[in-house]
């Protein structure tokens, strides 16, 4: 049974920083590629970042480049999103997933963890 299990979520100031955490087990994980999506009430869920099985592969939305780093341990079965200089447009629940190929971008992930909610306020 494969399991994603975000953690590091909560509640900060404009301008800080948090890391998120998704534990991945059940699964290869070296072999797939993990992604980072958000997602607020009645909008569809977006893309932040994604990470091939390489660490010099990684891409970002345009909305977090330069402040946002995806990384990966794989001898822990962990991928990080680490978020810097936040906003309060970065407001939503986080969900980490878990893909084996394809298309980063897209939701058609074949893994979902249950979400982290981050909240910044202004």
């Amino acid at each position: 049974q494969v399991q994603l299990v975000e953690s590091g979520g909560g509640l900060v100031q404009a301008g800080d920083s948090l890391r998120l955490s998704c534990a991945a087990s059940g699964l290869t994980f070296s072999r797939y590629y993990m992604g980072w999506f958000r997602q607020i009430p009645g909008k569809e869920r977006a893309f932040v970042a994604a990470i091939k099985w390489s660490a010099l592969s990684t891409y970002y939305a345009d909305s977090v480049k330069g402040r946002f780093t995806i990384s990966r341990d794989n001898a822990k079965n962990t991928v990080y999103l680490q978020m810097n200089s936040l906003k309060s447009e970065d407001t939503a629940v986080y969900y980490c997933a878990a893909k084996n190929g394809g298309n980063l971008f897209d939701v058609k992930y074949d893994y979902w963890g249950q979400g982290t909610q981050v909240t910044v306020s202004s």
